[in-house]
C-alpha cells in the first residue's frame, strides 16, 4: 500500500497507510482524556493548552487528592519534567498551584518519566504530575498525573477528576496553610535502582567493552542515559544528549526519524545505537550494521532474557507483535493480552503477576523495579542479555522470530460509522479467534497473522495493525479490511 489516502465522497472516508507522517495533527489541539490532558502551546482557550487549562487540571489533581486522604494534614506531590521548550513554564504553573492548594511539593526539575513515578515511592509521596508530552512535537505538552504508587490513574480515577474539573469543584488553602516546595534530584536513585536489579549483570556488561552510540533527542535522556552506562562501564558516544527541549528530529524513536543514528553506529563502529524518546519512556537499538533492531523487538530480547533467568507469564497489548507469544511459549510460559495503554497492560501484569511486560512501541516494564514503562532498566537488561549471548546485535535480532507490522489508518466524519464498521467486522470473521476487549483483534493462528482495530479515544480514526510473517502479507492483510470497510460504508 502507498503513502496516498483514498477519499470515498459519500461519507468523508480517508484511509492512510503506515507510511503516514506521524507529526500529523488535526486541528482540535487539547484534548483531555483519563491519562490527563495535553495540548499545543500558544492558543485560544479550549483550542490549545493554556495556563488556565493547566490551573484548572493542577487544582481537580490537588482537590481529589484531598477527597482521597480527608485525614491528612500534609499531603506532598512529587513534579517532573521532560526539557521541551515549554516545560519550565508549565512546572511553575503546576507547583504554584499545588502550593496554593495546600500542598507541599517535591521538584524533580528536569527527570524522566519513570525517574518521576520511582521518585513517589521513594519519597512515600501522595501523588505525582509529570509534564511531558512524551514522543509529540516541541510545541507539545502534557500532565500525567500518577497516585501514590508511582502509577498512572486507572479510569475511574481519570473519570471522577475530569468530573471535578468541568465543574470546578476545587478550593485553596489559607495563606498560613499554603504548601511548601522542595527540589530534589533522583536521577542517581533511580540508577542505583536499576544497577541493584538482581537480573542486571553489570560486570558481565563491563567485560563486554560494548560501545554504543546514545541518541537522547535533546531532552532528559542526555542527563540519566549517560550516567547509567557509565556506571555499567559502557563507552558513550552522544547524540542530540544537550537537555535544550530543541528536538535534533521528530522525537518518536521510529527508524524513518532515527538516519542519524544509524549512519553515526556504523561510522563509529559502534556496538549498538540506543534511541529514547523526550521523556525517556521508550526505548529503540539500532544493530552494528545501522539497521534497525526494531521497536516492537525491545520487549521481546528483554523477555527472552528475562524468561531464560525468572519463568513466569508476560504481557503486552494486542497491538503488539506476536513474537513475544512466541518466545513465552518457547519457555513453556503463559503469553496475556490486554487492552492497548500503559494501565491496561499493568493491570493485566497484575492480575497473572507477570515477571515482565510492555508494550510494542518499545516500552519495557519490569514489575518488580516498578510498574511503569522505563528505558533504563530495559537497557541494562538488555545489554546483559548480549553480553551473556557473546553475539553481535543484529544476530541477537535475527535469533527471535520474524514478524512485521503493518499501521494503517482509516478516518471517518461519523463516530456511529467507526462502531458499525467494527461491529461488522467482528461479524464477518466470527469464524476466526475474535478478541474485543479494545476493539476487534482477528488471529489468524494457523497462519500466524492477525489484525486489530480499535477506534482513537480523541480522532474519528480506526487505527488497524497487522502483523504477518512477511512485510506484504501483513500489507495485504490491512488492504483486506480496508476493502471489507468500504464495502461495509457501501451497503
Amino acid at each position: 500500500m502507498d503513502s496516498s489516502f483514498e477519499q470515498h465522497a459519500k461519507v468523508n472516508i480517508f484511509f492512510y497507510s503506515n507510511f503516514a507522517p506521524t507529526n500529523h495533527y488535526k486541528l482540535m489541539t487539547l484534548i483531555k482524556s483519563i491519562s490527563g490532558i495535553r495540548g499545543t502551546i500558544g492558543g485560544a482557550i479550549g483550542d490549545a493548552l493554556t495556563p488556565l487549562d493547566i490551573v484548572k487540571f493542577t487544582s481537580a489533581y490537588a482537590s481529589r487528592l484531598k477527597g482521597k486522604y480527608p485525614e491528612k494534614q500534609n499531603l506532598t506531590v512529587v513534579v517532573g519534567r521532560d526539557a521541551r521548550i515549554s516545560g519550565k513554564m508549565v512546572e511553575s504553573i503546576v507547583c504554584g498551584t499545588l502550593m496554593a492548594s495546600g500542598i507541599d511539593v517535591v521538584d524533580c526539575g528536569l527527570a524522566s518519566t519513570p525517574t518521576v513515578e520511582m521518585a513517589v515511592v521513594f519519597e512515600k509521596a501522595d501523588g505525582g504530575i509529570i509534564i511531558t508530552a512524551s514522543h509529540n512535537p516541541k510545541q507539545w505538552n502534557a500532565l500525567k498525573l500518577l497516585n501514590e504508587k508511582g502509577e498512572f490513574l486507572n479510569a475511574e480515577e481519570g473519570e471522577s477528576l475530569l468530573k471535578c474539573a468541568q465543574e470546578e469543584r476545587f478550593s485553596y488553602s489559607e495563606v498560613d496553610r499554603l504548601g511548601n516546595i522542595t527540589a530534589k534530584d533522583f536521577t542517581m536513585q533511580h540508577i542505583d535502582a536499576v544497577l541493584s536489579h538482581p537480573l542486571v549483570n553489570a560486570d558481565r556488561i563491563k567485560a563486554a567493552g560494548f560501545k554504543v552510540v546514545l541518541d537522547a533527542v535533546n531532552s532528559v535522556g542526555g542527563i540519566i542515559m549517560p550516567a547509567l552506562l557509565e556506571k555499567l562501564g559502557v563507552e558513550c558516544i552522544r547524540l542530540n544528549c544537550e537537555p535544550t527541549g530543541l528536538f535534533a528530529h521528530n522525537p518518536e524513536p521510529l527508524p524513518g526519524h532515527l538516519t542519524e543514528l544509524c549512519g553515526k553506529v556504523k561510522e563509529e563502529k559502534a556496538t549498538l545505537g540506543i534511541s529514547v524518546d523526550p521523556d525517556v519512556d521508550r526505548l529503540a537499538f539500532i544493530c552494528e550494521d545501522g539497521t534497525p533492531f526494531g521497536e516492537e523487538y525491545t520487549l521481546v530480547s528483554v523477555a527472552d532474557y528475562v524468561l531464560r533467568n525468572n519463568k513466569g507469564a508476560t504481557v503486552s497489548n494486542l497491538s503488539s507483535s506476536r513474537a513475544l507469544r512466541d518466545i513465552t511459549e518457547s519457555y513453556g510460559q503463559k503469553y496475556y493480552a490486554s487492552a492497548v495503554g500503559e494501565v491496561n497492560v499493568t493491570t493485566e501484569m497484575k492480575r497473572v503477576n507477570a515477571v515482565i511486560g510492555g508494550e510494542g512501541n518499545g516500552g519495557v516494564i519490569v514489575p518488580d523495579l516498578h510498574y511503569g514503562r522505563d528505558a533504563m532498566i530495559g537497557t541494562a537488561l538488555f545489554l546483559s542479555n548480549l553480553a551473556e549471548k557473546k553475539m553481535k546485535t543484529s544476530e541477537l535480532r535475527d535469533s527471535y522470530p520474524a514478524y512485521f507490522i503493518s499501521k494503517n489508518k482509516i478516518e471517518l466524519s461519523d463516530q456511529v460509522m467507526i462502531d458499525m464498521i467494527l461491529s461488522e467486522i467482528k461479524s464477518r470473521y466470527s469464524d476466526r479467534r475474535i478478541t474485543d476487549i479494545d476493539g476487534v483483534k482477528i488471529d489468524f493462528d494457523n497462519e500466524k497473522k492477525w489484525v486489530h482495530l480499535r477506534k482513537s479515544n480523541t480522532e474519528p480514526i480506526i487505527r488497524i495493525y497487522s502483523e504477518a510473517k512477511t512485510a506484504e502479507e501483513a500489507d495485504r492483510l490491512a488492504e483486506e479490511i480496508i476493502r471489507q470497510a468500504k464495502s461495509i460504508i457501501n451497503e
